[in-house]
């Protein structure tokens, strides 16, 4: 990977984690190359999957609930009840982990009782599914538009602020969606560059409509951009869960704490058997012991940690609202 991509490889990710939208003739000024340069070093990139900037949906601002999930089966099931939840749109982040013994992944349900249902009958049946458990998610400290990417990008606080896009205000309340909302959000999480008069093509609207529709979505919280990224472009290693139990009074300071670290990717607070979750990146195991035995140890009144090494992503975001 080193000797594949460099630097300004690395240096036009972050920029575009940081404003994903941002025309190349701005990341080209940011970054002291030329547009073309910029223009050629993207398209190399995402033709080789290692980056994709997409239009994330936050479901809870649609009412909708998001679950971990952890099905535990035989280790000749789970490459095929994975690929099973890998198909399913509202699931995202089907992994295989624990020496192919347990699957994880999120999943988004649209209510209460769909929640219900999901675990009660749509969940892959079958005899070598051994157990699942499964974990919503109360608060998150890290995650959706707040990407590791943040953390392990090289460019210095004034690039970032040449970069970054005008802050929106947050305006409270409910969310209706209609058909142009949907094909939006739709062709915007297969590619949040895609340029406005496609998207009014794609939604019936003029640009200024869909400019102003995108706006307002990304005030209600809908919509947010991000990247998705492999992160072996950074040189660090792959994920491992960790599930944590935390006595309730120090849950929001342990979360806290837990969201800066810079190998935090994601956490939560979750119901379930634990009640914090946080997905970590680390560049080999060792790293990951010195991270385990000092920055986790510190965290106050951890009373129990199981962790989970990914061993494959099956599913990474998810491309459907």
């Amino acid at each position: 990977m080193e000797s594949d991509y460099d630097e300004l490889d690395r240096r036009l990710v972050h920029a575009l984690q940081v404003n994903g939208r941002a025309p190349f003739s701005t990341i080209a000024e940011v970054l002291g190359v030329s547009d073309r340069t910029i223009a050629r070093r993207y398209a190399r990139l995402r033709a080789a999957g290692v980056v994709r900037v997409l239009g994330g949906v936050d479901p809870t601002a649609l009412g909708a609930v998001l679950w971990f999930l952890r099905v535990r089966c035989a280790p000749a099931a789970s490459v095929p009840v994975a690929e099973a939840l890998a198909r399913r749109p509202d699931t995202s982040w089907v992994s295989i982990t624990s020496g192919g013994t347990e699957i994880t992944c999120t999943v988004r349900t649209e209510s209460v009782a769909d929640s219900e249902a999901l675990l009660l009958a749509k969940l892959p049946r079958t005899a070598r599914v051994e157990g699942v458990s499964a974990h919503s998610v109360l608060h998150a400290f890290y995650g959706g538009p707040d990407n590791l990417v943040a953390k392990l990008g090289s460019l210095d606080e004034q690039a970032v602020e040449r970069l970054r896009p005008p802050p929106v205000p947050h305006r409270p309340g409910p969310v209706r969606l209609d058909d142009g909302d949907r094909k939006l959000l739709a062709a915007l999480a297969t590619d949040g560059r895609t340029e406005l008069e496609q998207l009014a093509t794609l939604t019936g609207w003029s640009p200024t409509t869909v400019r102003r529709r995108m706006t307002e979505l990304r005030e209600r919280g809908v919509l947010y951009l991000d990247i998705d990224v492999d992160v072996s472009l950074f040189g660090i290693g792959p994920r491992t869960l960790l599930w944590l139990s935390v006595a309730p009074a120090y849950l929001e300071e342990a979360g806290t704490a837990l969201a800066g670290h810079p190998e935090i990717a994601f956490a939560a607070a979750t119901t379930g058997p634990t009640n914090l979750y946080a997905s970590v990146v680390c560049a080999d195991q060792q790293e990951l012991y010195r991270y385990l035995t000092t920055r986790v140890a510190k965290l106050p009144a951890i009373t129990h940690i199981e962790t989970a090494p990914v061993i494959r992503t099956v599913k990474q975001a998810a491309n459907r609202t």
